[in-house]
């Protein structure tokens, strides 16, 4: 074989077959289930009628995704309404949002409202797990964006306990008062955690942790834009911007008193000195100036869930197309 004549002059030497090197793509194993499950249901509406009108996963998943911040703009509106009638004493003690639910079940219809909410709830902690784990709102895994879907991840974890309780409440639904309920409940579990080992330090650190979610609520209240992800125009999202701020600082406030007393029930080994949500808000009123105080946080959680709803309608919602954690 004759060089180029671009070579003339120079060595010439054919390039030995073992350094030829070929890159296939091995598609992840969760890219090969979604694209089997696509195929499966591509091959069932062909065949039915009835599959035909189910729409895209996609469709679904948004559908669920609206389901589920209706769910929580439901659940925070009506604890702000309770905390709003307890700090004027037209109802008892103030509760929190285990003790809304607790309140719900017992009216009229109480347990067909669980049931709706717990699968709302169902569909919003869903939402956050396509949030957190597989990036739907396409954070990235920058040091911002993996902060972010962390605090998506811990939201997560919250509503499904949530959403648990709203199931387990058609089973067992309270007897006594809701508020008396959640200290009683609050204080049980405190006394467990104190009967492990290093159970004071556990203690402390979980109060740790509710003064940080508290803390996080009031640093984003400031400096979160919250109408990102709003496709709305730009004077609805200047009019719903504060109330999302409210909303924010009103559950970051909230959270300080019962994460105050948390911590000093683990540096005192005292179970009994930890409370309630509810009952850390009824703390609040107490004080001078408390119902002023108390209808002030009763306004911020209407304005979350107020929010929610907004967010029901107007968020971005984008179902990610790729199930890659790593995305």
């Amino acid at each position: 074989m004759r060089p180029p004549a671009s070579a003339q002059g120079r060595e010439w030497r054919a390039e030995p077959y073992s350094r030829l090197r070929v890159t296939v793509a091995v598609p992840s194993p969760l890219s090969t289930l979604r694209a089997r499950l696509a195929s499966l249901g591509d091959r069932g509406r062909t065949h039915s009628s009835l599959l035909r009108r189910v729409p895209p996963l996609h469709v679904l998943l948004e559908l669920a995704a609206r389901i589920g911040y209706g769910a929580r703009g439901f659940v925070y509106l009506s604890a702000g309404t309770l905390v709003l009638l307890a700090a004027v004493d037209l109802v008892g003690d103030a509760v929190g949002i285990k003790g809304t639910l607790d309140w719900l079940v017992l009216r009229p219809l109480g347990r067909l409202w669980m049931f709706l909410i717990g699968l709302g709830l169902a569909a919003f902690v869903m939402w956050r797990l396509l949030q957190s784990v597989f990036d739907a709102d396409h954070e990235g895994t920058s040091h911002h964006g993996l902060r972010t879907r962390l605090s998506q991840a811990f939201s997560g974890f919250s509503y499904a306990a949530l959403s648990f309780a709203a199931f387990k409440l058609l089973v067992h639904a309270p007897e006594g008062d809701p508020a008396v309920e959640g200290v009683i409940r609050s204080r049980e579990q405190a006394a467990t955690v104190l009967a492990l080992p290093f159970g004071n330090w556990l203690l402390v650190g979980a109060g740790l942790a509710i003064f940080g979610i508290g803390a996080g609520n009031i640093v984003r209240a400031w400096r979160e834009d919250f109408t990102e992800y709003l496709a709305c125009s730009a004077e609805t999202c200047r009019r719903v911007a504060p109330l999302a701020r409210a909303g924010h600082m009103a559950r970051g406030l909230a959270y300080l008193p019962l994460a105050g007393l948390v911590v000093v029930a683990g540096l005192q080994s005292q179970a009994s000195d930890v409370t309630s949500f509810g009952a850390a808000l009824e703390m609040i009123e107490r004080q001078p100036a408390g119902p002023w105080i108390l209808a002030l946080g009763a306004f911020g959680f209407v304005a979350f869930g107020a929010f929610s709803f907004i967010e029901a309608r107007f968020r971005r919602i984008r179902p990610p197309r790729d199930l890659n954690p790593l995305t």
